[in-house]
């Protein structure tokens, strides 16, 4: 067995790669008090705000290390949907981020609901409302990954709406805590090791 040193500061994460080559067939729609809405253009603020609100227990970073320039090209390309869900009074609960720019492929870029709504049926809603999109006409595979530090529910989630693991990797980073672009008690569920 080949055992991979993860150096103090860093974390480490096994990602599981998923593809539908399928579109699903048409399923009952269920229903939700949430909506999607699709931000065009999209306001970087508003854009970080959102994603640290839904990404910060799972320690989504990526996009807020993004200068304005990298981050604008990315979700204001023609080729990318990025939409928030929000309840009946318009607040932003959880978000959807779509991108076609590989011919024939949809990647799921961002999937997720604020920590608050985890267990509440409200992901099978949105998942359902985020293949609905994906799945334009000259689409053949709609994928997404997810990894070890992610909710423990989503794997098996993605598997149970129809997503077929093709991979994995081993995904090494420095921890966004102790790097400073979180605060260090959030994602209790991740030690930190310095």
């Amino acid at each position: 067995m080949e055992l991979t040193v993860v150096e103090p500061g860093y974390i480490a994460e096994i990602v599981t790669y998923l593809d539908m080559r399928e579109r699903p067939k048409p399923q009952p729609h269920t229903p939700s008090p949430l909506r999607l809405k699709q931000w065009q253009p999209v306001d970087l603020v508003k854009y970080r705000t959102l994603f640290d609100r839904v990404g910060r227990h799972w320690l989504w970073y990526s996009r807020l290390e993004m200068d304005d320039a990298a981050l604008d090209a990315v979700v204001n390309d023609d080729a990318v949907a990025v939409y928030a869900v929000e309840d009946r009074s318009g607040i932003e609960l959880g978000m959807v981020e779509l991108d076609w720019r590989v011919a024939g492929d949809c990647e799921i870029q961002f999937f997720g609901l604020v920590p608050e709504l985890a267990g509440k049926g409200h992901g099978r809603w949105l998942m359902g409302e985020t293949l609905r999109r994906a799945w334009r006409k000259d689409v053949t595979r709609v994928h997404l990954h997810t990894c070890t530090i992610d909710h423990p529910g989503a794997l098996a989630f993605y598997r149970k709406i129809g997503f077929v693991p093709r991979g994995r990797a081993v995904e090494i980073n420095r921890d966004p805590r102790v790097a400073g672009i979180f605060p260090r008690g959030c994602a209790p569920h991740v030690p930190i090791i310095e």
